[in-house]
Order: structure tokens, then C-alpha cells, then sequence
């Protein structure tokens, strides 16, 4: 810790160069008055570190809480610091081009005003996503209604639905612990999640994009302003972008680098992101763009200036996310477990003394973990972990074999006087999910996750344990319930759609049933079969003809949105069987928003 540069105050600098004016108040609203966003419950931020936080951290956070909008250079503009991402706003001919509308429509509204009240009433004449995560789409309704160009790269709309829809409530659920939003914001509570501050629960929309980036260098120009493309897929997200915006110099980098370690694998849950490949197109923006640029800004954070600041800090992160998948690499060939690799890989001095490399958000521990996953799965091929107990049948044995609850809550009492407080909370999450009444070792592994929390340097960590020990004392804590957004339900395909459908089937309730309906979609000149067989449903395009099926449905696409989400049949013409439809939706399952995480 000692050994941070935390006397090097260039990224403050760098934060507050160009800052026109802020929100005032920083509160957003829904149309009915509940808050959705407040960056002023952080004015605590401006006092200096407590016990109660990491002081790397506490940095992050102090710079993260900065909002307003931001000349970057003549003709580009950011909003920061409302909602978790930034809006960017390239100035064109006759109006404004947004870059990456925010995550929510009354947070990216509440932005384009705060432009607009310092750059004139100018239009929104065209849309870019960088890439299919919700904070960076989520609010394009805020900036437009459509009729505007919108650009995304090849795969973005697949991508996007695909990460809200189908393990959608267990991410939402698990994001409770990730951004922490019970917590309370203070020198004790939420510190923000190293990105940003948190994610604003307003109105989600999704405008589709009608213009696809397909390759490197592909140049588009709306509204006058020239963009150049470099497409990244397998780095941040499965479907991104990096501009370069050669009138302005300046270079947008979306989440391919930012102001800190990147999460190769979210907490929440998400796919495993490649690393090898992010650093290859880290490496590739360095030599293709980064001479072209005097800016580099991103999607996330504040900019970097000058041609060899934007060198140092590509080629920097691009070292980063390349040792981090070589070196977990080299150690798994050598026989090493994930957990063995995560104690075992350290950054190079320099990388561990530049605070964009440092774990903010990302953090090498869980990172290098992630990179076993990638190549390797969860089995570290030692049988004893092949067929263990889950983990409250674990539990209980464990708790047996140590002389029972009370003998484990003192061990665990003996270990916190050694402040080895890792294994303090292993033995204390047995005594837990052994007896869930067990007050003592509840209370006490409450008091452990809140001291590990204040001791986490990374944001995700801290809120995680920190809802852990909320959970453990007052109750669980569950999703907001949030209605999947409209724009997301029509931008599905139909194969998307009885794919959501297929993960809600009850397997054992549906082992008995057979049966076969036909979709005719007729706006779409389509036809579809979905067939329940041995409790799995199966989606045919285009199914033969001379195999009857036990009910056919003609509908429009909007028709089966709405059926999917409990509307009826009203105006489905319907031929066969009409009860089969009600054994499909009798077998269907419905996800738990408010499932345990700590306990049993």
C-alpha cells in the first residue's frame, strides 16, 4: 500500500480538465418521482480516507464521483457521473451524434439537457453503441425516437437481448451484491463498483441498430462527422467497437481500456471474456489509431491526453490483460488449480504502480481464475472435487466432524485473532449453512464480511461482502422487479424467443409430455415448430409438412411476444389441439428473484 504513487495527482488533473458545468442538484427522476440516480449522496468522498475503506479505493471513488459535462476537445463532449457510463456527444453538421446513450432513458435524457443547455438546442442525428452491455443502450429513448442513423457492431442486438433474457433474473439477482444498491452511501457503505458509482434503475429501451459495423477500418459519416471503426470482439464484450475521430483527433476506446483492471469475467455472471484477444486488439489500436489521436477517451472514467500518454496507456493495458492470460497459462500447464494460480500470479512492478492496472473493478485474483475457466471449466481435475456434496450437505459434515456449531464459531473466533479472516469466513459459512439458526455464527460472519469489505480494494468485492453481511443480519435483500423492456422483447429473433421459452421448462414436470405446436408468423412469412420431448423443447424452422403437429398457431410476431409474456391468445387463429397450449405453459417454471446467496 505503502508503495502506491498516491502523491502523483495526473488522473485528478486529467478529470476535471475541461469540465464546463454539473447537474445541480445531481438527482434524477422517474416521471412519477421516484430517484433513480443521486452522485450527491457521495459529497463524503471529499473527505480523506477512513479506516473503513481501502485507500486505493477510496482514490477511485473520489475521481468516479466527479459529474458534468466535459469539453474533451473542440467539437467532443462527455457527460460523466450519471449513470454508471459516460455520454459521449460529437458535435456534426446540423446536430450532435451520442456515443454510448447511458443505461437508463431518464438518465440519458437528464444528460442530453445538461449538453444542451451549454451547447445549444442542437438534434441528436445518429446513435452509436459501442457495444451490447445495458449501461452503454439502455437509455437511447432519452436521446431519440428513431429516424436517425444508429451504428453497432456485427452481432450487437443477438448479443444484447441474449445477456438480458436468459440467465437474466440469476444476474440480477447476484448484481444486488455486485453494485450493492441497499447499502448505504458512506465512508462504511457503498463506495461505487470501480467503473462508475452504480447502475441507475430507471426506464431500460433498445433502439435497434440500422447500420452494421462489419470490419476494421470500415469509415461511416453522419452528419458530417467521420468515424473510423476497429472492431473488438472477444474483448470487453462479445460484439464492440473502438473510433477513432480523425477531424477531432481523437480516439474512443469504449471498455477496451480504461482507468482501471477490467473484469475478465463479471461478478454477476457473464460469459468469460478472452484476454488474449483484448490484447491483441489493445495492440492493434496502438499501431493503426493512437498515431492518428491527440485524446483517447472511453466509456468509462476521464481521458488521457497526448500522443504519449495514449501510448503509454495502451500499451500498458495491453501488457495487462496479455500477462494475466499468459501467465495463468503457464501455470495451469504446470499443474496449478485456479485458487493456487489466483495466489500465485503477481503484476510486474510497473504494471502493479500504474493505477489503471490496479483492481478496481476487475482484480487479478478473480481475473487469472476466470482465464482458468476459459481453457480448463470448473473441474480442476483432482477426483475428490468431481462428486462433492453440495454445500449445505457439505456443511453439515463439516460442522459434525470439527465437534459441532459452537466448536466451529471458535475456531473461527481464533482465527479472527489471528486475523486470518479468509479462513475465519470459510469455517463460519460451514457453521452457517449447517444451521441457518445458528445467531452466533451468523452475527460473527457478518462482522467478518463487513471488515473484509472495508479492507477490498476492489469495488465488486467490498459491495459483495458487504451485502453479505447486510443479508446475513437483517434478510435478503431481492432484485428490483424490473419488467424486461419492451424494446427488448421485439428486438428478440424468433428463435431467441422460444429459446427463453425452452430454459423455463421444468424438466422432470415435462418428462411425460409430448407434443408439437406450429407458429405460422404471419407478418413474417415464417413458420416455426417447437416440440417437447423428453422434457427439453426443441425449435424447428421451416418443419416438414408431412408431419402434422398436435396444434398450429397464426400469429404475427407481436402476437407471440405477448403470448410469451402471459397476454393471451385474443386474435391467435388456432387449428388442433387448443389444450396443448396449456400443457406447454403448464410446465413452465419461473425464475426466483430473491434466492439465498449466504444461507442455505
Amino acid at each position: 500500500m505503502a508503495d502506491l504513487p498516491f502523491r502523483d495527482t495526473g488522473d485528478f488533473d486529467d478529470a476535471d480538465r475541461g469540465f464546463i458545468a454539473k447537474l445541480d442538484p445531481g438527482v434524477i427522476k422517474t416521471a412519477d418521482g421516484r430517484v433513480i440516480w443521486d452522485v450527491d449522496a457521495y459529497d463524503f468522498l471529499h473527505d480523506e480516507c477512513p479506516e473503513t475503506a481501502h485507500p486505493s479505493l477510496w482514490r477511485q471513488a473520489r475521481l468516479s464521483a466527479r459529474q458534468g459535462l466535459y469539453e474533451v476537445t473542440p467539437g467532443v463532449y462527455q457527460v460523466r457521473g450519471l449513470d454508471l457510463a459516460n455520454m459521449t456527444l460529437v458535435e456534426g453538421e446540423r446536430g450532435v451524434v451520442v456515443i454510448d446513450p447511458l443505461g437508463s432513458v431518464e438518465c440519458a435524457a437528464a444528460a442530453l439537457k445538461l449538453y444542451r443547455a451549454h451547447r445549444g438546442e442542437r438534434p441528436v442525428t445518429g446513435v452509436v453503441y459501442t457495444h451490447p452491455h445495458t449501461d452503454h443502450y439502455g437509455g437511447g429513448r432519452g436521446v431519440t425516437h428513431g429516424g436517425v442513423p444508429i451504428l453497432a457492431a456485427t452481432g450487437f442486438l443477438e448479443h444484447a437481448v441474449a445477456e438480458s433474457l436468459y440467465a437474466g433474473p440469476a444476474r440480477a439477482r447476484r448484481a444486488v451484491y455486485m453494485y450493492g444498491p441497499a447499502l448505504p452511501r458512506s465512508p462504511e457503505g457503498q463506495l461505487g463498483s470501480g467503473l462508475g458509482m452504480t447502475v441507475a434503475p430507471g426506464t431500460r429501451s433498445l433502439l435497434p441498430p440500422t447500420l452494421e459495423i462489419a470490419r476494421t477500418g470500415q469509415e461511416e459519416i453522419i452528419d458530417g462527422v467521420e468515424l473510423l471503426f476497429q472492431l473488438t470482439p472477444g474483448g470487453g464484450a462479445p460484439a464492440e467497437l473502438s473510433i477513432l475521430l480523425p477531424a477531432h483527433r481523437a480516439l474512443f476506446l469504449a471498455e477496451n481500456a480504461g482507468r482501471g483492471q477490467h473484469a475478465v469475467l463479471s461478478l454477476r455472471g457473464s460469459a468469460v471474456r478472452d484476454p488474449r484477444a483484448w490484447a491483441r486488439h489493445l495492440d492493434e489500436a496502438l499501431a493503426l489509431l493512437a498515431p492518428h489521436a491527440d485524446v483517447a477517451l472511453a466509456a468509462h472514467h476521464w481521458p488521457t491526453w497526448g500522443g504519449d500518454g495514449i501510448a503509454g496507456h495502451l500499451t500498458r493495458q495491453r501488457d495487462l490483460y496479455a500477462y494475466l492470460h499468459d501467465q495463468t497459462l503457464r501455470l495451469l500447464n504446470k499443474g496449478l488449480t485456479a485458487a493456487e494460480i489466483a495466489e500465485a500470479v503477481r503484476l510486474p512492478p510497473e504494471l502493479e504502480q500504474t493505477w489503471h492496472a490496479r483492481g478496481h473493478h476487475g482484480s487479478t485474483a478473480h481475473n487469472v481464475k476466470a482465464v482458468y475457466q476459459r481453457y480448463l471449466g470448473w473441474f480442476d481435475g483432482n477426483p475428490a472435487h468431481l462428486w462433492e456434496h453440495p454445500p449445505k450437505e457439505s456443511a453439515i459434515r463439516y460442522v459434525d466432524c470439527l465437534g459441532g456449531g459452537a466448536a466451529v464459531v471458535a475456531c473461527a473466533r481464533r482465527y479472527i485473532g489471528e486475523n486470518d479472516l479468509r479462513f475465519a469466513v470459510q469455517l463460519l459459512n460451514h457453521a452457517v449453512f449447517a444451521d441457518e439458526g445458528n445467531k452466533e455464527a451468523r452475527d460473527l460472519l457478518a462482522e467478518v464480511y463487513t471488515r473484509l469489505g472495508h479492507g477490498a480494494e476492489n469495488a465488486a468485492w467490498r459491495n459483495f461482502y458487504l451485502m453479505a453481511a447486510l443479508e446475513l443480519t437483517d434478510g435478503i435483500v431481492p432484485a428490483t422487479p424490473e419488467r424486461t423492456a419492451p424494446d427488448v422483447l421485439a428486438a428478440l429473433s424468433v428463435a431467441q424467443i422460444f429459446d427463453t421459452l425452452a430454459v423455463r421448462v421444468d424438466g422432470p414436470r415435462a418428462w411425460h409430455e409430448r407434443l408439437a405446436i406450429d407458429w405460422h408468423l404471419t407478418d413474417l412469412g415464417e413458420r416455426h415448430r417447437t416440440t417437447l420431448s423428453n422434457g427439453a423443447l426443441i425449435h424447428q424452422p421451416n418443419p416438414p409438412a408431412d408431419v402434422p403437429p398436435d396444434l398450429t398457431l397464426r400469429l404475427t410476431k407481436a402476437q407471440l411476444v405477448g403470448l410469451m409474456a402471459g397476454k393471451g391468445v385474443e386474435g391467435v387463429e388456432r387449428e388442433g389441439d387448443t389444450t396443448a397450449l396449456k400443457r406447454l405453459v403448464a410446465v413452465l417454471d419461473h425464475p426466483i428473484p430473491d434466492f439465498a446467496i449466504v444461507t442455505a
